[in-house]
């Protein structure tokens, strides 16, 4: 059974990462990757972007592409969210994850 792409992923960033953030440019390039031995989610996915990490995709979604990620890292399109994103739901970066591979 395949998942469909996703296009609008938000990343799951805390304070330690605002800086790095608000570094990038409005779009950029992302890389994914399993982060096995993170302490809070056996299953996360990391993502870094201009050669720091910026966050982790939301667990409920980082499960479809951990296995995948195992494997090898994956890079993919990235961009700031739209202010009223980042106001309403504190969600700063989004990420397109259309060609990246997933498991059900």
């Amino acid at each position: 059974m395949d998942i469909t792409p996703i296009t609008h992923v938000p990343v799951v960033a805390g304070p330690a990462y605002i800086e790095h953030i608000q570094q990038l440019p409005s779009k950029f390039t992302a890389t994914l990757q399993a982060d096995p031995d993170n302490r809070v989610n056996h299953a996360a996915v990391a993502v870094f972007a201009g050669g720091e990490k910026v966050g982790y995709l939301p667990p409920e979604i980082a499960r479809h592409y951990f296995e995948p990620l195992k494997q090898a890292a994956a890079e993919v399109p990235g961009r700031h969210a739209p202010i009223s994103a980042q106001e309403n739901t504190g969600v700063d970066l989004l990420l397109d994850l259309t060609g990246v591979p997933c498991e059900p």
